[in-house]
């Protein structure tokens, strides 16, 4: 497994622990010790997840960088100043 697939397999992973937390505090009467296990596990995975968003929003952000057209990101910028001044 390459590390590309691992970290696409961790994220997936990660999620899917998480979603199981949640279902398991949304349906069941909830035991304060195993609740405050599963609340910090949820908060570590939580954690893992954001990380692994943000480093693939940062990679589509420069994917976008790298194929944008100057003249687009110019108007597109003009745009912004014309709607910031209405405001």
């Amino acid at each position: 497994m390459t590390a590309k697939e691992a970290k696409k397999a961790n994220f997936a992973e990660a999620f899917k622990e998480l979603e199981e937390i949640v279902q398991w505090f949304e349906s069941s009467e909830v035991d304060l010790e195993e609740g405050l296990k599963k609340f910090e596990r949820g908060l570590e995975l939580a954690k893992k997840c954001r990380v692994r968003l943000a480093e693939v929003e940062n990679k589509v952000t420069r994917i976008k960088e790298k194929f944008s057209d100057p003249a687009e990101e110019a108007a597109a910028e003009e745009d912004q100043d014309d709607q910031t001044r209405l405001l």
